[in-house]
């Protein structure tokens, strides 16, 4: 009969609890996928602006990179680096909501995985080093995100997207998928619907004062990510 020291015991138990843990941990998080340039981008929507995200930009994107047009009543938008768009004198103060109806015509056509669009409130120094604003936005798989652009990227409701039962998920890849997002705000609360319900609501000093933006007063617009296409139509600000 072969015998073993039980110090080798202890070792060979040890390696296998340190392998188990290592097949447990979570693998680390995939290379964020280049943004692409989009022929004959630029914006030619008349009275549009954009900027695209402070990442991009030091990675030398420019908006010019993106197509942002109008068609129709629609404004179309092909986007390579992430941006924020708006006009400004669109302006809210108070309480208000701002929402516009948006649809991926091919879901995921110019991506290998989902990303979001939305609209944005209480922005500010758009056109300076540290823009402000507050944004919900939704992907095709269900999910939405809230996030904040100050002189730090501000995750509001954590660092990934939260499911929603409201949010419209894409038959599949190619496929329509539409979402009606508002960010309301109303007294002390700041709250986002998706399709007509409410997915996330804060208090007012959740989402603003130090280290947040300043106020939920201000220029509101549109928000893409990198590499997708949207089409928006009913983007308005109600009182």
């Amino acid at each position: 009969m072969r015998f073993v020291s039980a110090s080798a015991l202890a070792l060979a138990g040890a390696l296998c609890v340190g392998h188990v843990h290592a097949q447990q941990a979570a693998p680390p998080a995939a290379p964020q996928d280049a943004s692409r340039k989009v022929a004959g981008g630029g914006i030619t929507a008349a009275g549009w602006k954009g900027k695209v995200d402070a990442a991009e930009a030091a990675k030398g994107a420019t908006i010019n990179d993106s197509k942002f047009a109008q068609q129709g009543a629609e404004l179309r938008i092909n986007n390579g680096p992430a941006a924020i768009y708006w006009k400004p004198a669109d302006t809210a103060s108070g309480s208000y909501t701002v929402s516009a109806t948006f649809t991926e015509p091919k879901y995921m056509s110019s991506n290998d995985h989902p990303h979001p669009y939305g609209v944005f409130i209480g922005g500010s120094n758009l056109d300076g080093a540290n823009a402000n604003a507050l944004y919900c936005a939704a992907y095709g798989r269900g999910t939405y995100i809230v996030r904040e652009f100050t002189p730090a990227v501000v995750n509001i409701n954590g660092r990934g997207a939260s499911p929603s039962d409201a949010v419209h998920k894409a038959a599949g890849r190619g496929e329509a998928v539409e979402q009606t997002i508002a960010m309301s705000v109303k007294g002390s609360r700041v709250s986002c619907s998706v399709n007509g319900t409410e997915v996330a609501s804060y208090d007012k000093g959740e989402v603003t004062g130090a280290g947040k933006i300043p106020t939920t007063d201000g220029i509101v617009g549109i928000r893409a990510a990198h590499n997708v296409d949207v089409n928006v139509k009913d983007f308005k600000i109600t009182k």
